[in-house]
């Protein structure tokens, strides 16, 4: 993770109340928000939807939010996965309903068949992991957060959350292994 901006002056004053503070400390993490929301769901309204909840959950537990590595950051990235994977499910079950209703089906080309349904599994094995799973593989993975600051925000050991990490990846290449097979070992931090 590349925070060369400490979070804890700002912080401090926003836990006072301070909407100045708070307003700076949304300017400043609300595009790592946003983009990390962005690959959690599948519309723009739903990633800016889930990027306004995130902040309004960090004002609303203000109080008890503590920082990790005097960032704010893997706080919110965490809250943006749970938040996403929330959206996503409300989502699915909005498109089940609608599959339920009659309509009249149209041709679609076989290319976009195809792009759907690897990005449907890759999806689907990425739902099927926990929560907090997914929060540790975006931190660690995606968003290149060391993995001892991963853990602490967490509440997981650094060697724990490796543990973790190495069964995530290898659940996922037996998931995908039709996909995009890959020889080269997988590093810490980076999903192959």
């Amino acid at each position: 993770m590349n925070n060369d901006q400490d979070d804890g002056p700002l912080w401090a004053r926003a836990q006072r109340d301070e909407g100045a503070a708070f307003a700076e400390l949304f300017d400043r993490h609300r595009a790592r928000v946003y983009r990390r929301a962005l690959t959690l769901v599948d519309e723009h309204h739903d990633a800016d939807d889930v990027t306004a909840a995130v902040f309004y959950e960090l004002w609303r537990k203000r109080r008890s939010v503590t920082l990790v590595a005097d960032s704010l950051l893997p706080w919110l990235l965490v809250t943006t996965v749970n938040l996403g994977r929330n959206n996503r499910r409300a989502a699915a079950r909005y498109r089940a309903l609608l599959a339920r209703l009659p309509r009249n089906d149209e041709q679609v080309p076989q290319k976009d068949l195809e792009d759907i349904e690897l990005t449907d599994r890759l999806r689907a094995s990425l739902r099927g992991l926990s929560s907090g799973d997914a929060a540790l593989l975006v931190l660690t993975s995606l968003e290149d957060v060391p993995v001892w600051q991963a853990a602490q925000s967490l509440g997981l050991k650094p060697s724990t959350a490796r543990v973790r990490l190495h069964r995530i990846r290898q659940r996922l290449r037996v998931d995908l292994h039709d996909l995009n097979p890959s020889t080269s070992p997988a590093q810490e931090g980076v999903l192959s």
